[in-house]
């Protein structure tokens, strides 16, 4: 059962609608100050600010532990409540949940960048435009907050006390052992084959290698209790990422994966290594006008839960928009029903 601790944050998070208990109040407080902050992170230890950036650094490490606090009372809350207090409940939760895997990956984000200039805010909505309570509070705090269709998905039908933690690509992080690993599972998985170990680098390379070597700062990773299993992966000004796409990264990628390697392989990794020699698709520049940041996002077969994708976009979209992106676009093949579908569903 639930503990007496537990039941109190319970109670705290959803006090009442514009009154709230002392865990969210510290949520919002911590939030708030991070944001209105984030200038000071980045400075070396030297700087005649370092003590603020250590500030930063020790409430961003606070708003941590609350988030996961509450992430863990989520699972909790599914295993231990009765059935009808968990469907009473649990939509809310669950809501307040996705926010703050968004929240605690975009501060862990705003943490790892030199950010030189004010964070961009939209502009304010009507109030009636949000929901209230804690969740619409935070809604407001990220850059994304007008989106509003990007807040409003159903709860699953059938809750599930699965645990995740969403984090931004890390400067400490060796590619080739944590975020690689992810996206070739993603990718067999995105595939539906079944493909030997050996065709997984090729895999992760076709669907996120330009990202990891010329955007690393706008890559974030989804891990549940098996380890990665989702990413989300942006370029800021689109244009510029495309053409050194074509002009550095893919004559590199063709010479290390020659038009011969992938013969006598597994079929999923020979097409992935004559993917590399094809001519890239140009994008109209009507559409890097109006939408001047590319997106990719991807789970692996094992994620049912709609808010762990969802939050994914939430810190994705909130990074590009603090640095001043107007617009967004993914590149998905027509015939990729599996893509659309997945897109389709975050809205």
């Amino acid at each position: 059962p639930l503990t007496l601790e537990e039941v109190r944050m319970l109670v705290e998070l959803f006090y009442l609608p514009y009154h709230h208990g002392t865990l969210a109040q510290k949520l919002l407080e911590h939030f708030r100050w991070l944001r209105a902050n984030s200038l000071g992170v980045g400075v070396p230890a030297t700087a005649p600010d370092a003590c603020g950036g250590a500030q930063w650094r020790g409430r961003a490490q606070s708003f941590q532990l609350l988030c996961a606090q509450t992430c863990r009372l989520h699972s909790r809350f599914v295993s231990a409540a009765s059935r009808a207090l968990l469907y009473d409940l649990h939509p809310y939760l669950w809501d307040v949940r996705n926010m703050l895997l968004a929240a605690s990956a975009f501060v862990l984000w705003l943490g790892c960048q030199n950010i030189t200039a004010p964070v961009l805010l939209g502009r304010d909505a009507e109030p009636w435009a949000r929901r209230g309570g804690l969740f619409g509070e935070l809604q407001a705090l990220l850059p994304v907050g007008n989106s509003h269709d990007l807040f409003y998905h159903p709860p699953p039908l059938f809750p599930s006390s699965q645990m995740y933690l969403l984090r931004p690509l890390l400067p400490l992080d060796k590619v080739g052992a944590t975020a690689w690993r992810g996206c070739s599972e993603v990718a067999l998985g995105q595939a539906g084959l079944q493909a030997q170990l050996s065709s997984a680098p090729v895999l992760a390379a076709r669907l996120l290698g330009p990202f990891l070597s010329l955007s690393p700062e706008y890559t974030f990773v989804l891990e549940d209790e098996g380890g990665p299993c989702g990413y989300a992966a942006g370029a800021l000004h689109a244009e510029g990422f495309l053409e050194q796409r074509n002009s550095s990264w893919l004559p590199a990628i063709r010479h290390k994966y020659p038009p011969d390697l992938g013969r006598g392989g597994p079929a999923l990794g020979q097409e992935s290594v004559l993917f590399f020699h094809e001519e890239p698709l140009a994008v109209p520049l009507p559409v890097l006008r109006r939408f001047p940041s590319l997106v990719q996002l991807g789970t692996a077969p094992r994620v049912l839960d709609v808010g762990a994708s969802c939050s994914l976009a939430l810190c994705l979209l909130s990074a590009l928009r603090a640095n001043g992106s107007r617009g967004v676009f993914c590149q998905v093949s027509d015939a990729d029903q599996q893509q659309l579908s997945f897109y389709s569903k975050l809205g």
